[in-house]
């Protein structure tokens, strides 16, 4: 008589080729039951072979994606700057989802090296990258032309109405998020949770800490006065992104170990792509609601007759065709990238300097995008260095001349002062240089509020002023 074979178990699956998972149990299942019909090992294993896992997928070779490099260096600190951004980006390339990349002229490190930087673009197919939107997610700018009216009541204003720092509005002193929009977040899986939903409620109303603003300056071309407010989407962006990541990693685990953890992906056609692609939308909507939060109490309190009201996003996923592009620090420049695009876009340089307001030319070197802002040559640490001993009072009054600079939490940041950034007439002068935006007016300052230098999330007890 002949010998019944052994029964299958994980280990033969693991042997064949199968990852171990939550189908194992059933794989197993189907396998012995062929036995007990009368199969062997071999047929087993060869009914099974459909259900084996595609092969894994490898890095690109370096150089087999193409990177356009939309910016040159001027001085030394950029060209450290430069060779870094590159080294990274070439580094970001080798993703096996990567189809092209395109840095722009204020470009600057974000990471280790394979991190996406400031002012990257790349495109990818069939994927959704969480950590090339970053855990600010949607960060964007947002501008009210607020009529004739005073620059200081307009930033007084402002000042009395605005949010910086950690966490969120003490119940009481909160802005109303729509019942719509609520329903948005528990219809969505990534979205649903209860720490999603009273975050998504806590922080309306609210710009973090550094480098987003609340600026006051004065168009050019018609004289009135405008406001401008530059975040995030704050606590709900940074829960998505937390979410996101831990989908994408088991995604990288399965379908490509050697990508790097920071380039994890969610593939788009999948139910998790489907819903968190959802979920990136529901997140615009919030942040784009709480710009308008912020922009309409200022009216009200001013008793303002405004004018245009637009925003952009610089840190986000679009879909264009078949392929996914994701800005990091980088604005979409073509027609109807979304529909509230109106054509025009803001690149703010920094507290000293306009704000930008350009059209975009969809340039193919840039991938269709242009520049969201001025970036960094060296990191703020070094700038702090830099200064030596000279006192952040004494900084202040050198570089910002004239102007009404506000620090919500009472001190000077002064890694967020002018000398912090590129210079903004080399970014300006590339931009065009690159054919990347057309400057349509100069939003030229008056003042700005920031949150300043906040004592670390870790210090017990009151956190009082420094």
């Amino acid at each position: 008589m002949t010998e019944a074979p052994t029964p299958i178990t994980g280990d033969h699956l693991k042997a064949w080729g199968h990852r171990p998972g939550p189908h194992y149990p059933a794989l197993i299942d189907r396998a012995n039951v062929a036995l007990s019909q009368g199969a062997d090992h071999d047929a087993a294993r060869a009914m099974l072979a459909a259900d084996l896992p595609p092969p894994t997928l490898g890095l690109q070779p370096v150089g087999a994606v193409r990177l356009d490099v939309n910016i040159r260096a001027e001085d030394p600190d950029e060209a450290k700057n430069l060779a870094d951004v590159t080294a990274t980006m070439t580094e970001v390339l080798r993703t096996p989802t990567a189809v092209a990349g395109a840095i722009m002229p204020d470009a600057c490190p974000a990471g280790p090296l394979g991190t996406i930087p400031v002012g990257g673009v790349v495109s990818v197919r069939n994927a959704i990258h969480p950590g090339m939107h970053s855990a600010d997610i949607c960060c964007s700018v947002m501008i009210t032309d607020l009529g004739p009216v005073d620059p200081k009541a307009a930033l007084d204003a402002a000042s009395a109405i605005t949010h910086f720092g950690p966490g969120g509005r003490d119940q009481g002193n909160r802005h109303t998020v729509s019942l719509d929009l609520l329903d948005q977040f528990r219809a969505n899986p990534f979205l649903q949770d209860g720490k999603m939903l009273h975050l998504a409620q806590s922080h309306m109303g609210t710009q973090g800490d550094g480098n987003h603003f609340l600026f006051i300056g004065r168009s050019r071309a018609t004289g009135r006065v405008a406001m401008v407010t530059h975040h995030g989407s704050r606590g709900p962006g940074g829960l998505l992104h937390k979410h996101g990541m831990e989908v994408a990693e088991r995604f990288r685990r399965a379908l490509s170990p050697e990508t790097l953890k920071q380039n994890a992906w969610i593939p788009a056609d999948t139910p998790e792509g489907r819903d968190y692609w959802e979920a990136l939308q529901v997140i615009r909507r919030w942040t784009k609601a709480n710009h308008n939060a912020l922009h309409q109490a200022v009216v009200e309190r001013l008793r303002a007759d405004p004018g245009d009201r637009y925003w952009n996003e610089h840190n986000f996923v679009f879909r264009r065709g078949d392929l996914y592009y994701h800005g990091k620090g980088a604005t979409p420049a073509w027609d109807g990238y979304a529909a509230d695009a109106t054509g025009l876009t803001l690149i703010p340089l920094n507290m000293a300097e306009p704000v930008l307001v350009v059209r975009g030319r969809d340039a193919a070197h840039g991938l269709g995008f242009s520049p969201h802002g001025a970036g960094r040559n060296f990191s703020r640490s070094e700038h702090k260095r830099r200064a030596g001993n000279v006192t952040p009072d004494e900084m202040l009054a050198a570089e910002t001349k004239g102007l009404d600079i506000r620090f919500h939490a009472g001190a000077i940041d002064i890694s967020e002062l002018p000398s912090g950034y590129k210079r903004a007439d080399a970014v300006v002068r590339q931009i065009g240089d690159y054919g990347l935006a057309g400057i349509v007016d100069y939003i030229d300052p008056f003042g700005c509020i920031m949150a300043g230098d906040l004592p670390p999330f870790w210090q017990k007890g009151n956190r009082t002023r420094r």
